[in-house]
């Protein structure tokens, strides 16, 4: 099989350090936004043993509880207990927040984008959601993890995990898993044997009969369950964790380049999470109106500006239509200002939650309002 390929995405749970960080400051964002629809985030989270520190810039005209934000959304994820080496009842919460730059302030104000950068957003008919095969399969275990979790405690599943999958291509489409790795914390009383028969039974398996339509999942495939032998020291109690620091599970997996900049505690106005949720939305667009079997879609900004100085749209030699008049219909119909992308995705609407975008990854997810594709019909020609 010359022309075999094996691609591999990574997820993670909501116990991971890393993405309890991006929930709490996004648990911020969302309690500022309910008090203030017109407020102005920049918010860090840095989770450590038995600690947490809340940092950045803030401008809004609401109150906001910080200290019992944070302790909340610890505790949701089954953080609320020492024994599991992190308790959100009663962790230390140092608050460090300061009031955004006024110099910032001055162009976002006139509608410009709060920073520079590039943002890129990717779509392909692999999946129903139209994601990469890898990295939603990946979330689906992840999902399920949790679920598990909270469903069945006497298993002695704990928070934290993560997983990768990867999967054998042939001639550019995904044909069958090859290998999974899943790690999961556990109760210290179970053993290895314990562990690798309760995860596959109950996490890798049901994920793998979900995908069984749409690659081939009864192959032999190469197991690495919890490979160093014991994952009962986890979460921050293990390794710290820091906002913004899985962006690209929180994207594509692999399969699409970043420009780097994190989404969690960022209200729309900031262009590394608005504007990548609208690259997203109309790459998605793109493929559901059948003009390309993958398509992605990068923009850049200059801090200030409201327009960006790029809008390029690549199809990888799948597009169905020339794609020089696929990126002229995607300039002409789609508006890429900060203004003209919030009110397109609705992202300061009273039912818009970001907390959720903190788990399982910002895309794929069909609630989201940038997952819509009801503008694709705008493509047609």
């Amino acid at each position: 099989m010359d022309d075999l390929r094996l691609y591999t995405s990574e997820s993670v749970s909501e116990g991971h350090p890393d993405k309890l960080a991006d929930q709490v400051s996004d648990a911020l964002l969302d309690a500022c936004l309910a008090g203030d629809p017109n407020s102005r985030t920049a918010i860090e989270t840095l989770l450590g043993k038995g600690f947490a520190v809340v940092t950045g810039e803030v401008r809004t005209e609401t109150y906001v509880e910080i200290a019992d934000v944070v302790r909340d959304t610890i505790q949701s994820v089954g953080y609320s207990d020492i024994e599991y080496g992190f308790d959100g009842r009663t962790c230390g919460v140092l608050v460090a927040v300061q009031n955004q730059s006024p110099e910032i302030a001055q162009g976002v104000d006139k509608g410009g984008a709060g920073d520079q950068g590039m943002m890129f957003g990717y779509a392909c008919n692999e999946t129903d959601e139209l994601m990469p095969l890898p990295i939603a399969m990946a979330h689906a275990m992840m999902k399920r993890q949790a679920e598990v979790k909270r469903e069945h405690p006497g298993l002695g599943l704990r928070p934290d995990a993560k997983c990768q999958i990867t999967v054998g291509y042939e001639a550019g489409k995904p044909k069958f898993v090859h290998t999974i790795v899943c790690s999961c914390q556990h109760s210290p009383k179970l053993t290895q044997e314990e562990v690798e028969q309760r995860v596959k039974q109950y996490i890798i398996e049901p994920t793998l009969r979900d995908y069984a339509s749409r690659v081939d999942v009864e192959r032999k495939i190469l197991y690495h369950i919890n490979p160093t032998g014991k994952f009962s020291i986890g979460g921050p109690e293990a390794d710290s964790g820091l906002t913004g620091r899985k962006i690209i599970v929180d994207t594509y997996g692999g399969f699409c380049p970043h420009g780097g900049g994190a989404f969690s505690g960022k209200d729309p106005t900031k262009v590394d999470r608005s504007a990548a949720y609208m690259c997203r939305h109309v790459a998605k667009c793109i493929v559901a109106a059948g003009l390309a079997d993958k398509a992605q879609v990068s923009v850049a900004y200059a801090i200030g500006v409201a327009d960006p100085v790029q809008v390029v749209v690549e199809t990888f030699g799948t597009a169905k239509a020339p794609e020089q008049e696929i990126e002229a219909r995607v300039r002409e119909r789609f508006d890429f200002t900060p203004k003209g992308i919030t009110q397109h995705l609705r992202l300061r609407s009273p039912e818009m939650r970001y907390l959720p975008t903190a788990k399982n990854g910002h895309f794929g997810n069909k609630p989201f309002p940038w997952e819509d594709v009801s503008a694709a019909e705008d493509l047609k020609a």
